[in-house]
């Protein structure tokens, strides 16, 4: 039996332009995150510094693979699997273009009209706006086939009624593209489903954030209520909303992002066991980490490369994001182990830095999609079912 997910993680190699670029980020942000904690930059992925984010888009950092004609860097996607590699190994504060870097810009690429192209892609690649994504609804779970919230043509426009959660900087966004109905019932699953650009300041919108355990607000809640959408704010074609999604969804799993989140603490770590005498068992578990770790890296090399020759890698993209957050967990895990049957002392920093992620770390494998989600598709990329 072939199993043509396995095989599709062909080796590549960082092109010498991308690596070249490496030193010129690594400056830039020994520059900017001079004096900032560790604990501090270890929230690189909810921290929120649109000053820093257009700090990036003035280097033509944003929007590093799009067309100049927008705005963008005309880059590949080595290149900017490079800049998100260093930034997250950094600590950077990346939420404030996140999302709209990462998957708005490119959805609106392929499947945007000119003038949607035109207005929106400048503007994120200046990191002059904010998007977030409309996808989970409460009651709904992972289950994104069963949303209910819907958009309704009325005249020349569309009237959006509904609720998404877990919207990832909601609050602070000034756009979203959410998927909603447009036709049929959630009995109807995939079919009738459509792609909406939201403008968070027209009327009928509220906003809750939500406060997580570590006191942290960087999920909302999001309500509408008869809220007018113009016939344009309509992304792709009507009903094609899933597969559009799915191509979205390709973007956001394949990077270095799903690989990164507990590096912060893992750099602490081996700098700690540097300056400390050496404890065969301490290194031993370090290299398992780091053999982890390095694997996962040429998996999403593997990809960029994909995304380079322009293909949409969405079962590929689940089994990388599976498998890399699995091993985000793993880090502050093995590192709490390790701490706690050593008894020398440990830097307060390394231990603040811990402690924040051992509590956030179970977020790891829900962002995204969660993990049960996940394996169902990989099973499909393997023919099992």
């Amino acid at each position: 039996m072939t199993v043509p997910l396995i095989h599709s993680f062909s080796s590549a190699k960082l092109p010498q332009a991308a690596e070249t670029l490496r030193g010129e980020i690594r400056d830039f942000l020994a520059e900017r995150l001079d004096g900032v904690s560790p604990r501090t930059r270890a929230k690189t992925w909810s921290g929120f510094d649109p000053d820093f984010s257009r700090s990036l888009g003035a280097r033509g950092w944003l929007g590093l693979t799009l067309p100049r004609e927008y705005g963008g860097g005309g880059a590949d996607a080595f290149s900017r699997f490079v800049l998100m590699e260093e930034l997250l190994a950094a600590g950077a504060p990346v939420a404030a273009h996140w999302i709209g870097d990462r998957q708005s810009a490119p959805l609106l690429m392929r499947y945007g009209t000119e003038e949607q192209r035109r207005f929106y892609l400048p503007r994120i690649c200046a990191g002059e706006i904010v998007f977030c994504i409309g996808m989970s609804e409460p009651n709904s779970g992972s289950d994104l086939a069963s949303i209910r919230t819907r958009a309704t043509q009325d005249g020349d426009s569309w009237r959006l009624n509904g609720s998404k959660i877990w919207t990832t900087f909601g609050h602070k966004s000034d756009y979203m593209i959410a998927l909603v109905r447009t036709s049929g019932s959630p009995d109807d699953r995939q079919a009738g489903l459509s792609q909406f650009i939201i403008d968070l300041t027209l009327p009928g919108i509220s906003v809750r954030p939500i406060v997580d355990l570590c006191g942290d607000a960087h999920f909302s809640e999001v309500f509408f209520e008869d809220v007018r959408l113009p016939a344009d704010a309509l992304v792709g074609e009507e009903g094609q909303g899933w597969a559009q999604v799915n191509a979205e969804l390709a973007f956001e799993r394949s990077g270095p992002e799903r690989i990164y989140s507990s590096m912060v603490l893992l750099d602490l770590w081996a700098s700690h066991l540097a300056n400390s005498p050496e404890n065969p068992c301490h290194q031993e578990r370090l290299g398992k980490l780091l053999a982890r770790l390095a694997i996962a890296r040429e998996m999403s090399i593997a990809l960029a490369a994909k995304l380079a020759n322009g293909e949409s890698p969405v079962n590929e993209a689940a089994l990388l994001k599976d498998l890399g957050t699995e091993l985000e967990q793993a880090i502050p895990v093995e590192i709490a182990d390790a701490v706690g049957s050593d008894p020398a002392p440990v830097d307060p920093e390394l231990l603040g830095t811990l402690a924040y992620l051992m509590q956030i770390s179970a977020s790891f494998s829900l962002r995204g999609g969660t993990r049960e989600i996940l394996r169902g598709m990989i099973a499909r990329g393997l023919g099992l079912r």
